[in-house]
């Protein structure tokens, strides 16, 4: 995770900038995630690793946009795919069965669009930016139980 979502990640924006600055225009789609906003026990370092993601994103964001490039960071909540099976975790569906995950696609669509727009950090649905809101209220110790309940429902 840390080589992926950090240094790669790091490496490939400084790497494709270089050739945009003279012509004073690109754009970055990065993928960050709503667990960037909130601890994951059980999964620290892929929560760790995107707010990494949401943080630089936003922070190259500045430095560029003198520049005319544009980045954005996406943060997607739970997406319709494998993931909870591919990071092995407890029960892979858990509190998801029930609620309405969008689509790959749809995530796709939502993140391209935001980033046409030339947006620096765009979390998709209602709820997920709720709740990514109301964890910046909730006592550390609180959010921190209720998403290791969560990861490992």
């Amino acid at each position: 995770m840390i080589d992926l979502n950090m240094k790669t990640l790091s490496y490939f924006c400084y790497l494709f900038v270089q050739d945009w600055i003279p012509r004073k225009s690109g754009k970055i789609l990065n993928i960050a995630s709503t667990a960037a906003f909130q601890p994951g026990p059980g999964m620290s370092v892929y929560f760790a690793s995107k707010a990494y993601v949401a943080s630089f994103s936003q922070a190259i964001a500045y430095e560029f946009q003198k520049y005319g490039i544009t980045v954005t960071a996406l943060c997607p909540g739970p997406v319709r795919t494998n993931f909870g099976i591919a990071a092995r975790m407890q029960h892979p569906n858990g509190f998801l069965k029930d609620m309405k995950t969008p689509l790959p696609g749809e995530v796709v669509a939502f993140g391209y669009r935001a980033m046409m727009k030339g947006k620096t950090l765009v979390i998709q649905g209602g709820l997920n930016k709720f709740v990514a809101n109301l964890v910046r209220f909730i006592p550390r110790k609180w959010l921190i139980t209720f998403s290791a309940k969560v990861i490992s429902w």
